[in-house]
This record gives C-alpha cells, sequence and structure tokens, in this order.
C-alpha cells in the first residue's frame, strides 16, 4: 500500500482532511456529499496515478435521506478517482436488504443526466439520481 501513496499530498486531521476529500469530488465534477465523513485522520491523494485515500477514527454509516439508502464508511476507503468516476473503491458498503454488499465503483453520466451509478463488486448496479448525494443529504 505504500508504494501506491508514493508521491502523495497528504492533510493530517480533520479539518483539512475533509477539505481536501471536498476539493477532490468537485475537481473531478462528483457529488459533493457523496462522502460524509467524521473524525478524519488522514486523507491523501497521487496525482499521476488518481489514487486517492482516506483514513477516519471510527466506521460512518449515513442514509442518503431522498434515496432512502443507508451507507457504511470504513475506517479506510480508498479508490481512484478521475473525471466523473471513482474506480476500485474499497471500504464503502450500501444496505441492500440485510445484506451490506461492497460498493466498487461511482459514475456520474457525462455529458450530464443528472444520474450517478453505484456497481457493485457483485455486478448489482444502481443508478440514483445526483442530487441525491449534494452536501448536506
Amino acid at each position: 500500500m505504500a508504494s501506491e501513496k508514493e508521491g502523495g499530498i497528504v492533510k493530517k486531521g480533520h479539518e483539512e482532511g475533509l477539505k481536501l476529500a471536498v476539493s477532490l469530488l468537485k475537481k473531478f465534477e462528483l457529488p459533493e456529499g457523496l462522502l460524509p465523513l467524521a473524525n478524519v485522520v488522514e486523507v491523501g491523494y497521487v496525482e499521476s496515478t488518481g489514487y486517492v485515500w482516506i483514513v477516519q477514527q471510527t466506521k460512518v454509516e449515513h442514509l442518503f435521506k431522498m434515496i432512502g439508502k443507508l451507507v457504511r464508511y470504513d475506517t479506510e476507503i480508498s479508490a481512484y478517482i478521475e473525471k466523473k468516476k471513482i474506480k476500485k473503491l474499497k471500504g464503502v458498503k450500501a444496505k441492500e436488504l440485510m445484506l451490506w454488499p461492497a460498493v466498487s465503483e461511482t459514475t456520474v453520466d457525462d455529458p450530464p443526466t443528472g444520474k450517478i451509478h453505484l456497481k457493485g463488486l457483485a455486478g448489482i448496479s444502481k443508478t440514483f439520481p445526483v442530487e441525491a448525494f449534494a452536501a448536506g443529504q
């Protein structure tokens, strides 16, 4: 894992880490509320590869009210980020009935249609309105 982080920008602490996470979501045209983080320890980003990692003190469960979707964010989250897309996402699960399948990819339509697609490791894919993941939702 250390090699993936080489040459990365690292921000320590909740406020600085959260600022970096939100700025990356904006830069890559992703909804700002996609990562409702709490007690951030560290956020890092390697520009050359798009690798991003987030470390939180505790797991976070967040209910996206507009779509009634409960999502769990582990203490360690990692992914590769690019314009309108998050790939190889680790550490995020969405509740489906009694299961918590991992979310592995997030894509916002380009050109914009107002839709965001979440894809799970099990091949399950769900589409939601982008505004469901706006900041504060």
